[in-house]
């Protein structure tokens, strides 16, 4: 049985029908799905949820898809909370905890969203996609693009990791290079979308990315037990996951199903591309673009985010903060990381480490609070940020 009762604007309150495809609001707004909470409450009980089968349309009454049947799915969601203890105890926090995205197919946190937006493409009869990406998105859509039978066109800058490039071609979807950022990849698909009728799926751009990334919140708060963990780090682009966890968080409120307490909500960036943090700083609504954008953790490397209004306010509501970090903290973390906990993730998971460190330091996070990091993608697909110095010996020798 489905709940979804209607998109509204995140801008105007606009609603809109369910049953076609919709992009933006005509204010410009992007659009939320939106369910009839007082059935769900009378109707579903919180701990079912366990007892289904593994993956993220577990939580079905709580997701867009009406009929099961174009349900796209490669085995997505449900990734471990892990505890990191070595990791905590060097930097002071005695309950410190990894969320590792980078178990999802296609290596990263992207496949949720792209689970559900190609379900709901397919559920509404759309043939052909196309988007932006500044990488891993362009791999998640395309393998699911093709799971489902629908043709999707990507644009990714040209310094897009080779992986991602490389996925979109296996997956079979037309893949474009762009001399620029993932804004200027927007700037071509949207000439495409105009010339050629193509559904536009950038961030924000379609209403069912955001639930995908939503069931990252609905896990964590199943795992502490309904109860959530004292903050929750995420690394800050486009900003769906932090908009999605927050959703996930006020409809848990309305159900009922979780106290009234939430996590502070923490996004991290990078110095080179720190929109978001600035304008967290400044107190302003919507942040200004970022020019001359530029760091080693591509996926974080966005301008100007268009939900960027919903994610700082999303950061004051739950009394969190923004923070920086340096390329070179960066590289020094994914490092770390790797030899404290055996986890290698991607860079811009490996800004979370960085940051809940400086947090720490400054007295914002405290030593007996629950933490959670986020990281949205696995480290094998960045080999390039790894430099090997190993020696090499002949066949005979000793070692």
């Amino acid at each position: 049985m489905s709940y979804f009762s209607y998109l509204e604007c995140s801008k105007c309150g606009k609603k809109y029908s369910i049953d076609e495809p919709h992009n933006l609001c005509e204010c410009g707004g992007p659009l939320l799905v939106r369910y009839d909470l007082e059935k769900i409450k009378k109707n579903v009980d919180k701990n079912v949820f366990k007892t289904r089968e593994k993956g993220l349309f577990r939580f079905r009454e709580l997701l867009p898809i009406e009929d099961e049947k174009n349900i796209v799915t490669l085995g997505e969601g449900d990734t471990p909370v892990l505890k990191a203890k070595d990791l905590g105890e060097r930097i002071g926090l005695k309950n410190l905890y990894i969320k590792d995205e980078g178990l999802n197919p296609t290596g990263t946190f992207k496949a949720r969203g792209a689970a559900v937006g190609l379900s709901k493409a397919k559920e509404l009869g759309i043939k052909t996609i196309a988007m932006p990406t500044a990488g891993n998105a362009g791999g998640a859509w395309s393998a699911y693009a093709a799971k489902a039978g629908i043709e999707l066109v990507v644009a990714m800058p040209q310094d897009a990791p080779d992986l991602a490039k490389k996925e979109a071609f296996i997956y079979g979807s037309k893949t474009y290079l762009v001399k620029g950022l993932i804004s200027d990849a927007g700037k071509i698909i949207a000439k495409g979308v105009k010339k050629y009728g193509w559904f536009d799926a950038a961030t924000l751009k379609e209403p069912y990315r955001i639930e995908g990334k939503k069931t990252m919140g609905l896990e964590i708060a199943e795992y502490f037990n309904w109860e959530f963990p004292d903050a929750i780090l995420y690394p800050t682009g486009g900003g769906v996951g932090i908009i999605g966890i927050w959703k996930a968080f006020q409809e848990l409120k309305e159900l009922g199903w979780i106290k009234d307490k939430v996590p502070k909500l923490i996004a991290v960036q990078s110095e080179g591309c720190n929109p978001i943090v600035k304008a967290f700083n400044e107190n302003t609504e919507a942040s200004e673009f970022c020019t001359n954008a530029n760091t080693i953790a591509g996926g974080i490397r966005v301008p100007k985010a268009l939900g960027d209004f919903i994610v700082l306010d999303a950061i004051r509501k739950s009394k969190g903060t923004a923070v920086e970090v340096k390329d070179s903290e960066i590289v020094e973390s994914l490092d770390l990381l790797a030899k404290t906990e055996g986890l290698f993730i991607c860079p811009e998971g490996a800004t979370l480490v960085a940051a809940v460190n400086k947090l720490f330091k400054t007295g914002f996070l405290k030593s007996d609070e629950k933490v959670v990091l986020l990281n949205t993608g696995s480290g094998l697909k960045y080999p390039n940020l790894v430099e090997e110095k190993l020696p090499v010996i002949e066949i005979d020798a000793d070692i």
